[in-house]
């Protein structure tokens, strides 16, 4: 009899068992046929006991309506675990294999199956160039470069179709190699502008001997520096910003020999990023740079679109060079003053009017990367006053900001652009 008994039971719970799994079946056949509710105590009451879904509206909305469609969402939505649940305890699971709601009823039940809308993909070249630019040139200090415009100085841009920031004090601020929640002052960059699909940036502030190193053409800090800083805008000390030699070759400016670049930004600044976290790095892209350069007088002794011709468009070697780091252009610099400085010399943006109208400006020598190709002993630089100019490519007065595209799948996540609440990225 006792066996009999154990046979009995285990046959019961077998059937028992079946019975779970046919009605699991049941519900996964049906899964699809979303029929009217009603709505009571909070519960969705299904008329045929079926499964019901429910779309959230609006990423972040926590609202929800009934789905319209008769197929489980496959893109743009996340299954909702804590909303998902059954009127008499049944459970269910996203299986996302397969894409679809596993349900586990022990009973004839009613289940309402939650998803959430997820956040759309916005690319930060996206968001500058159909957000910020309004279409209106000027609105935002962003300027559309496509050669057409109605406010002073339009025929003066660059013609390229980039969007470029100009004023004296633009919301272009991005924080970058930092999570920290109040972004530290060392890790604000700017937009120079939107090339095409990158965005461009440079450092907000001179990097620091911790950032390029002490090593390559280092010659000292700043604060070893006889010039006056009184002109310094930022707030690192100047005891912690190096300054270098563009090569210790008397007689060698070219990009590609440069210890700025071989050394101080192609490796130990990329170092820098790495040791923080690979993924800043990884939003950087490798690029030509156009480093063939041009005379003294077809950069600086012209307005700032022949800057820009002689040195992108027509320089004097077609030399470019493939690095993720690099230095501002001088044609840079000088969109970045307002519109109206644009037809002065840059070797003439040393007075007030120029250099409080440009962001660019931070008050101390610093490179920028094109060369002199008439000189080859000295080099293209920014002076303390603001103007552009050339120094010894030995001169150890010489600070350096630098430079980079950013992956055309890095993305926008927050912020308004403000020192205070820069640029949020993430990569794609």
């Amino acid at each position: 009899m006792k066996n009999n008994f154990y046979k009995i039971v285990t046959i019961f719970l077998s059937l028992s068992c079946l019975l779970l799994v046919i009605r699991a079946i049941h519900l996964m056949q049906n899964k699809n046929e979303l029929i009217e509710n009603s709505y009571s105590n909070d519960y969705v009451v299904n008329k045929k006991e079926n499964l019901t879904m429910m779309l959230e509206t609006e990423y972040d909305s926590n609202q929800y309506e009934l789905a319209t469609s008769s197929e489980w969402p496959t893109d743009g939505y996340i299954f909702n675990s804590e909303l998902s649940a059954c009127k008499n305890g049944s459970q269910v699971a996203w299986d996302s294999e397969t894409n679809r709601v596993m349900v586990y009823a022990g009973s004839i039940d009613s289940c309402y199956i939650y998803f959430d809308k997820e956040p759309d993909v916005i690319y930060l070249a996206d968001y500058i160039k159909n957000e910020v630019y309004t279409g209106v040139d000027g609105e935002n200090d962003l300027y559309y470069h496509d050669g057409i415009g109605t406010y002073t100085n339009a025929l003066q841009e660059a013609g390229d179709y980039s969007y470029r920031y100009s004023g004296a004090n633009p919301n272009n601020y991005v924080c970058f190699a930092s999570d920290a929640a109040s972004c530290p002052n060392d890790n604000l960059y700017r937009i120079i502008g939107v090339f095409g699909e990158n965005v461009k940036l440079i450092k907000h502030e001179y990097a620091t001997i911790e950032q390029v190193g002490t090593n390559g053409s280092y010659v000292g800090t700043y604060a070893g520096v006889s010039n006056p800083a009184s002109y310094y805008k930022g707030t690192t000390s100047t005891s912690l910003i190096g300054v270098y030699h563009w090569h210790n070759n008397q007689v060698n400016n070219t990009w590609n020999q440069s210890q700025l670049n071989t050394v101080s930004l192609n490796t130990n600044y990329i170092n820098y990023l790495n040791g923080i976290n690979n993924k800043w790095l990884d939003m950087i892209v490798s690029v030509n740079w156009v480093v063939g350069g041009n005379t003294y007088q077809n950069i600086l002794d012209v307005s700032v679109k022949s800057t820009y011709t002689n040195e992108i468009i027509s320089p004097a070697i077609n030399t470019t060079y493939n690095a993720k780091i690099g230095l501002i252009y001088g044609s840079d610099y000088g969109y970045a003053a307002s519109p109206v400085n644009w037809t002065t010399k840059i070797l003439d943006y040393n007075n007030d009017e120029n250099r409080n109208n440009n962001w660019m400006y931070m008050g101390l020598y610093d490179w920028i990367i094109t060369r002199r190709s008439d000189v080859l002993n000295y080099q293209f630089c920014i002076d303390y006053t603001g103007d552009l100019d050339s120094g010894l490519i030995s001169a150890g007065i010489y600070c350096m900001r630098p430079t980079f595209y950013l992956n055309s799948n890095v993305k926008y996540v927050s912020g308004d652009g403000s020192s205070s609440n820069p640029y949020r990225l993430e990569l794609s």
